[in-house]
């Protein structure tokens, strides 16, 4: 099966820049897939699950908190606001987030209710995620 170029950058690192088969991402009008010869695309990315299936069949789950995701000519370039390889997330960590971003939420006033959603949304994707990799 063909491949393509997939390059996944944030602000702080480029993360990825390999040839892979698939490609998964969390579209804002719901989830879609990329293979060889996708027709170009530009859309915006929510929090939730990238997953990259490599040519040799391996498989690789990211958190992301969203950003963008460009395809034209047989190469993907994905510019999130955050992407973590779910091997790389403490899930202790990651819960102790929910628990807090749940808390601060019961208890926040009308003000910080967006963002403490923003938080508790943030932080149940990463435990999803890296939960992906014990299953």
């Amino acid at each position: 099966m063909a491949t393509f170029l997939l390059e996944l950058v944030t602000p702080e690192e480029k993360l990825m820049s390999e040839q892979v088969k698939s490609v998964r991402a969390p579209g804002i009008d719901g989830s879609f897939g990329v293979l060889y010869g996708h027709a170009p695309l530009m859309t915006a990315l929510e929090v939730g699950l990238i997953k990259v299936e490599f040519e040799n069949g391996d498989v690789e789950f990211i958190a992301t908190s969203g950003g963008f995701m460009e395809v034209n000519a047989n190469k993907a370039i994905i510019l999130a606001d955050t992407a973590e390889r779910a091997k790389d997330i403490d899930i202790s960590r990651a819960e102790m987030a929910v628990a807090r971003a749940r808390e601060h939420l019961s208890s926040g006033s009308a003000e910080d209710y967006d963002e403490a959603t923003k938080n508790l949304e943030r932080a149940l994707n990463r435990v999803k995620v890296a939960q992906q990799v014990t299953q």
